[in-house]
């Protein structure tokens, strides 16, 4: 599961860290994009020695690097980090978006209201936090189920 409670059920403060699914690391992208390239080139083989080879090579060149800048795009915008602290006092969201800019949000743990909306949000089963006039969702990356699991959890351990 994508997400974490850092300490104790009981224990103060505790942390809730969340990130995106990481299906692809880096030793499988390189083993993509090198069986990509090697599947493009079976055909470009026996045009070796031909003047068609120099029509065809950028072509398969263009294929290989667009596939792997779609693969590196699509990491950096997995780089998400949210982060959820519990104080005695305080209900505090800290977000790190892929560009590296950070949003908080802060309230008072007694008047913070989780809601999870079920088909009204941009996702299904869409969970925020609620308070201090301001309502930001939290986990909107995660899957169906997963969203479903962090609105129990974040209900348990608020009401703690």
């Amino acid at each position: 599961m994508p997400y974490q409670w850092t300490s104790a059920p009981h224990s103060t403060p505790q942390t809730l860290r969340l990130w995106p699914h990481q299906s692809l690391p880096a030793r499988g992208m390189a083993a993509f994009v090198l069986s990509t390239f090697t599947l493009i080139c079976i055909p470009v083989i026996p045009l070796l020695g031909s003047p068609i080879l120099w029509g065809m090579l950028p072509f398969t060149l263009a294929a290989v690097w667009g596939m792997y800048f779609a693969l590196q795009r699509n990491h950096k915008s997995r780089l998400i980090e949210e982060e959820l602290t519990l104080s005695d006092t305080t209900a505090q969201l800290r977000r790190t978006n892929p560009k590296g800019d950070v949003q908080e949000w802060d309230c008072e743990r007694y008047w913070t209201q989780v809601t999870k909306y079920e088909d009204e949000g941009p996702v299904p089963h869409y969970v925020t936090l609620r308070g201090k006039g301001r309502e930001v969702e939290i986990g909107a990356f995660l899957s169906e189920e997963e969203r479903i699991a962090l609105y129990d959890d974040l209900t348990r351990a608020l009401v703690r």
